[in-house]
């Protein structure tokens, strides 16, 4: 499986952090392929101390402080050594919904509190400490399964990004009303 093929996968599949507070889990419903040679990603200019977990085997998590103001979460798609991975762009929360209300700094919305990649990490609580944490694996944060299906996948061009913007690596729940980005790009 590639990163392109990760990120499919990954959709209807549910992000998890047992926190000492509790539980907190959420369905992912959109998701950003980052793929080998891609511009726009962190490993295009190789491995730097910022970016050395996402050059970790699959399934690893690579999070990152973007802008100096919200962590994001990525799962590492290659094989070690070959820098590659998918941004967990939105989640439906699941468990621990009080919980990602009191972190989300003001969110009152269902809908809001994991829309956007920035607002994923607040609400589950993920931040540098989870960095290279492997996701496959028992530990705190972890991917799981759940029984519902989704309701097929779209695919669009990736949000935010200045470099390699034409490219479909965008992929997310149509209708969700948890997934971000502009109306025209979650239909």
């Amino acid at each position: 499986m590639d990163t392109v093929e990760l990120a499919r996968y990954l959709i209807g599949k549910v992000v998890v952090h047992d926190t000492d507070a509790g539980r907190l889990s959420g369905r992912i419903v959109e998701t950003e392929a980052y793929p080998v040679g891609d511009a726009a990603g962190h490993a295009f200019h190789g491995k730097t101390q910022r970016n050395r977990s996402l050059f970790l085997k699959r399934g690893h998590a690579y999070v990152y402080l973007s802008y100096g103001t919200s962590f994001l979460l990525n799962v590492t798609s290659e094989l070690a050594g070959v820098g590659a991975g998918v941004l967990l762009r939105a989640i439906e929360p699941l468990e621990g919904i009080g919980e990602m209300m009191a972190a989300s700094g003001g969110t009152t919305r269902l809908a809001d509190l994991g829309r956007g990649p920035g607002r994923l990490t607040k609400a589950l609580r993920v931040d540098l400490r989870q960095d290279g944490s492997d996701l496959c694996a028992a530990g705190p944060l972890w991917l799981g399964a759940v029984a519902q299906g989704n309701g097929g996948i779209g695919k669009s061009v990736r949000i935010g990004i200045t470099r390699d913007v034409d490219r479909l690596l965008r992929f997310y729940e149509p209708g969700n009303a948890h997934v971000s980005g502009a109306k025209k790009l979650r239909q």
